[in-house]
Formats: structure tokens, C-alpha cells, sequence
């Protein structure tokens, strides 16, 4: 594989790309909208620069590694030349299986299609083209150059070949891939979602206020982020999303979203990109706790 082409610029589109771009692959990052991908470029250009001032990278790696990149706002043009597509769009379902029958017409017959999606059912998302023993997940962790896990998860017609490809890749990237099969929120957010929303149902009840319901899991349970705090910096909206998909999946009522969190997504407080969340980043990058909202 060479040709990587990137759908979707926004954080986790633009970290992919400049995982691959980094480790020798042409990649063509494509999206709808110039602004973002102008904005995703000076976001990999600041990130490498940070590298190389850290000494992980040199300064010819940082500028061969944006001559990896090319943009593009047509998908059609983006993936004709491809040999694996990764869709990072938004989390909605609707959305991937459009997208994915615009890739599985105008991609190479030899294609592998995969999505970055965090709770989406890949067999789903392969449902809607005409290749699923070539549709595979790639869920990349955010920030995905710093992170090492990649969670590969099959489809219900996924061949060992493509999953064996896709595993190999992984490794070729310096990641870490670990295999999953297709059900709701596969592991990472099966397993992570309901403590978040846990977390947010103790605060709704009073038990106890946002600082201190994240010291008590950073100091002891050695979490490195608060699960409030790590709530924020994932997109509120995004988590109710993944809460929506696995009660649905499961119907189990210990999926369903706290109110509180339903209540803080319809009024726009999404986290960190949205300035404020459980904590307030207003004036500030780093969290400072919305006192006036909660204990």
C-alpha cells in the first residue's frame, strides 16, 4: 500500500493523515469544506514542528512529511488512485453510509474501505457498498500521533486477508492493533462510555463536584484524566452519541445518557470545542471548573 486517501479533515482526519504522511505514505486528505483542510494543514505543520523542536523528528522529516500530503474537495478525485480509504467523518450513521457508497463506487475494485468510527456497526457501514469483505474499522485514539492503540474491528464479511493487511499496516505505523469483532461501541467504548456516564450520573446526584470526582480517579485509580475531564475533551455530543448507539444496540437501560448530559448537548455545552463543558476553557486552554453549574 502507498495511496492513503483521508476523508475527513477535522481533529481525528488530519492526526491520521500525519501518522501516515510521517511513515513514507502518499496521502491525500480530502473534505468538503477549503477551510478546514487549510486549517488541518497548519495543525499538522504546528504539530510536526513541535515534534522537531522536541528532537523525536528532524526538520527534513517534518518537511517531507508535509510533501506526503496532498488536499482534495472532491471524493471522487480523492480516492481514484487509493489503495486503503479511512473515513473520519462525523459520527453519524447516515452520513458514513452515504459516504461509503460514493468510496465503494469511484475507489479501486482492490480498495480496502475503512472507518475511524468509535460505535458504528462496520458490518452497517459495509451494507452499503458492494465490496464488505473489504470494509474494516480503524478506530485511531485521539490525539491518534501520540497514541499507540488502534482498534481493528471486523465486519461480519471482513476476510482474514483484509484484516490481516490492515493489522500489518497498523504496525508499519508504529501503532499497536488490537482485533475486535463487530457489536455495539466494540471495546474501547463499550467498556469506557458507561463510566463516563457514571461519573456524570454521581455528579447529577449530588454525590460529590467535578474536581473531585476526577481526583479521585487520577490519583486512585491512576487515570491520567478524570473521566469528566476526558468527557470534555471527546465532545459531549459525541459521547451521548456513542451512549444513544449502544442503548440501542443493547437495549440496556445502564446505556441510556444521564439527563445531565443530555441536558448540557441541547444546550450547546459540548466540552472543549465548544468552550465550555464540565469545565470552562473559555479564557483559557486548560480546564477550570464551571462552578456556577455545579458542586
Amino acid at each position: 500500500m502507498k495511496n492513503i486517501t483521508v476523508i475527513g479533515a477535522g481533529t481525528m482526519g488530519n492526526g491520521i493523515a500525519h501518522v501516515f504522511a510521517m511513515n513514507g505514505y502518499s496521502v491525500n486528505l480530502c473534505d468538503i469544506d477549503e477551510g478546514a483542510l487549510d486549517k488541518a494543514l497548519e495543525t499538522i505543520k504546528s504539530n510536526l514542528w513541535r515534534m522537531v523542536a522536541k528532537e523525536k523528528i528532524t526538520e527534513d522529516d517534518g518537511n517531507n512529511s508535509m510533501k506526503n500530503i496532498t488536499t482534495s474537495t472532491n471524493i471522487a478525485e480523492a480516492v481514484a488512485n487509493a489503495d486503503l480509504v479511512i473515513e473520519a467523518a462525523s459520527e453519524s450513521e447516515a452520513t458514513k453510509l452515504k459516504i461509503f457508497e460514493i468510496l465503494d463506487e469511484h475507489a479501486p475494485e482492490d480498495c480496502i474501505l475503512a472507518s475511524n468510527t468509535s460505535s458504528i456497526s462496520i458490518t452497517k457501514i459495509a451494507s452499503a457498498t458492494q465490496r464488505p469483505d473489504k470494509v474494516i474499522g480503524m478506530h485511531f485514539m485521539n490525539p491518534v500521533p501520540v497514541m499507540k492503540l488502534v482498534e481493528v474491528i471486523n465486519g461480519y464479511k471482513t476476510t482474514p486477508t483484509t484484516r490481516d493487511t490492515i493489522i500489518g499496516l497498523t504496525q508499519n505505523l508504529g501503532k499497536v492493533p488490537v482485533q475486535v469483532n463487530d457489536y455495539p461501541g466494540f471495546i474501547a467504548n463499550r467498556i469506557l462510555m458507561p463510566m463516563i456516564n457514571e461519573a456524570i450520573y454521581a455528579l447529577y446526584q449530588g454525590v460529590a463536584g467535578v474536581k473531585e470526582i476526577d481526583s479521585i480517579m487520577k490519583l486512585g485509580m491512576a487515570h491520567p484524566m478524570g473521566p469528566l475531564e476526558l468527557a470534555d475533551f471527546i465532545g459531549l455530543d459525541v459521547c451521548k452519541a456513542i451512549l444513544d448507539v449502544l442503548h440501542d444496540g443493547f437495549k440496556e437501560a445502564k446505556y441510556a445518557p444521564c439527563p445531565l448530559l443530555v441536558n448540557m448537548v441541547l444546550a450547546g455545552d459540548n466540552g472543549k470545542k465548544s468552550g465550555k463543558g464540565f469545565y470552562d476553557y473559555s479564557g483559557n486552554r486548560r480546564a477550570e471548573v464551571v462552578s456556577s453549574n455545579f458542586a
